[in-house]
């Protein structure tokens, strides 16, 4: 089954992640591991490092993935796409060094560029981003989008032709958010609907690609291209989904993370559904 948890903050030092999430009983968890508001980042110490270590060696996480920087775009125009690639460098390295295995993308606005023109983009500064870290193993998950506006990553045929133009590199997955392919337009909210979504998500990226969802009910109508999430079950979503996740043996060990609001029964109240949708 998948490994229940939720993003975690790093407040206080990136080791602060694991109290917090033993507290909260996670199994997985997601952090940032730098600002994810800024360019600029500074270097890992070897403090820091070893401390990150020990905190998850005598944690009960089992998993931990890593959101990247939120400015990245890595099909933007002119110095931000620079920047953006840089960024992502950066990023890989440093979870390589914290031992950290995936991390999630957005994978870009389009912006003025066309929808095969932004793809393109995304696809060569993916293998750049993958040649300059040659020495690690770290994976990089392509986060399923909302579709609002000039995103890519809106349908599940964005991230395979991203996949096809990196000919299907090891070292690219996807994250599949609950919450954003249902705005999208994916019906998930009967156990028929489900499995017709995992059938095309197999289709399209490959169940063995996927290495991480993101868990939130949504505020959205179906199809209403929004990013707004909603607490589990508290939305129009519903339970079924949720249910059916937690119990599909085709995901089992892959972290399944809270992205639900902090205010109201926060994550205690999300995670104890979903632990009682999962039987225990």
């Amino acid at each position: 089954m998948p490994l229940i948890g939720a993003h975690i903050s790093v407040a206080g030092g990136l080791a602060k992640a694991f109290p917090r999430a033993d507290e909260a009983s996670c199994e997985s968890i997601q952090i940032f591991t730098r600002n994810q508001r800024q360019w600029q980042t500074k270097v890992l110490s070897m403090q820091e490092i070893e401390a990150f270590y020990r905190a998850w060696e005598q944690s009960g996480v089992q998993a931990v993935v890593s959101h990247a920087s939120y400015l990245v775009n890595l099909c933007g125009s002119g110095d931000i796409r620079k920047k953006s690639e840089k960024g992502l460098i950066a990023e890989i390295e440093r979870c390589h060094q914290l031992g950290i295995n995936d991390i999630i993308l957005h994978p870009g606005f389009a912006g003025d560029f066309s929808r095969d023109a932004a793809i393109e983009m995304i696809a060569e500064s993916l293998l750049r981003a993958i040649d300059e870290t040659q020495e690690t193993r770290v994976r990089i998950l392509l986060e399923t989008m909302a579709g609002q506006g000039t995103v890519v990553g809106g349908e599940l045929r964005d991230l395979e032709d991203i996949l096809n133009r990196v000919n299907w590199h090891k070292r690219i997955g996807a994250c599949v958010d609950m919450c954003h392919i249902f705005a999208s337009g994916y019906e998930v909210r009967s156990a028929e609907a489900y499995n017709r979504f995992i059938d095309a998500l197999d289709k399209h990226v490959t169940i063995e690609r996927v290495g991480c969802w993101h868990l939130s009910d949504s505020k959205t109508e179906k199809g209403g291209k929004k990013d707004r999430h909603a607490h589990i079950g508290q939305g129009e979503i519903g339970l079924t989904a949720f249910s059916m996740l937690m119990n599909d043996e085709r995901f089992a060990d892959v972290p399944a993370v809270l992205e639900t609001p902090k205010e109201g029964w926060g994550d205690a109240g999300n995670l104890s559904v979903l632990r009682k949708l999962r039987g225990g």
